[in-house]
């Protein structure tokens, strides 16, 4: 055989083997790597978790919380889970990177316009400036879109009012992490009413929120059962109406916002039924299911 046709088949041979080795990515499908504006995850909601902690306490459960709630998502195919420890992404502004290397753009940053659903974890007064403060609220209230609060959430950005307004309700002090009896209040969250119809002990630690948080201000999924709560637990709370939520749900504007005070202990994110409520409440925040969450009477 002539040395120029071997070499021709030679390098056809080659040619096809690269290509079997290496097919082209498609454009879009869940995982697939690809450039902006294609998205690699079309069919899922989006969630972004943020746990920005630089300026509070750094809960020893945020990693697992975090994990959890990413293994939630996928499990369920439902959504998928960006992590972030900084609040970079929450703003509706073109986000600039500092980097010469990616000046010119090429960063696959997305913004808040991607997200169906933000979930904070952050601690203290935050990093976030005015303008994305502003952003966030309009995320929720304007846009509709979804806001999840973890735990700790109720005394995270205190100095900042409209946070309380927004999720529910401000911490005055914690009970402790040991656990106190709660009930559900609303069965007809299906994954709540799998803690039964009687009182039980949650072992985590759950917020005493302060006077100013009054009944009509949220839609309460699971209380404290304040038949249970001792004279001392009774005077630290500081109210004398009964009202103890520590799972709710509110609108805001045109949002939903799912809050779970629980989550200083890995245990209540390991319990099965801990995680599927929290899975419904990511999922009606997402906008996949619905529920009524008329405020307390």
């Amino acid at each position: 055989m002539p040395r120029r046709r071997l070499a021709a088949m030679t390098v056809a041979l080659l040619a096809a083997a690269s290509a079997d080795a290496q097919p082209a990515a498609p454009q879009g499908g869940p995982g697939v790597l690809c450039n902006a504006p294609c998205d690699p995850y079309p069919d899922l909601k989006k969630l972004l978790i943020v746990a920005d902690v630089q300026s509070g306490f750094h809960h020893a459960s945020l990693n697992h919380t975090m994990a959890v709630l990413e293994q939630l998502g996928r499990k369920a195919g439902v959504y998928v889970t960006f992590l972030r420890t900084d609040s970079q992404l929450i703003t509706k502004q073109p986000i600039k990177v500092t980097s010469a290397r990616y000046a010119r753009g090429n960063t696959n940053i997305r913004n808040l316009d991607y997200f169906d659903a933000v979930m904070i974890l952050g601690s203290g007064e935050g990093t976030m400036s005015e303008a994305q403060k502003a952003d966030l609220l309009a995320f929720v209230r304007d846009d509709g879109k979804g806001l999840i609060v973890g735990h700790a959430q109720t005394i995270n950005f205190y100095n900042w009012p409209e946070w309380g307004v927004m999720i529910g309700g401000v911490m005055a002090s914690e009970y402790p992490a040991t656990g106190m009896f709660a009930k559900v209040k609303d069965p007809a969250w299906k994954s709540a009413a799998a803690f039964g119809r009687k009182s039980f002990l949650w072992k985590d630690q759950w917020p005493v929120l302060t006077p100013a948080f009054k009944r009509g201000d949220v839609h309460t999924i699971v209380e404290l059962d304040v038949a249970k709560l001792t004279p001392e637990q009774l005077k630290r709370a500081g109210r004398s109406d009964g009202y103890f939520p520590i799972v709710w749900a509110k609108s805001y504007g045109k949002g939903r916002v799912f809050s779970m005070t629980g989550g200083h202990n890995d245990a209540l994110l390991d319990d099965p039924k801990s995680q599927a409520l929290y899975l419904e409440g990511i999922k009606w925040a997402l906008g996949l299911t619905r529920h009524d969450v008329t405020p307390d009477q």
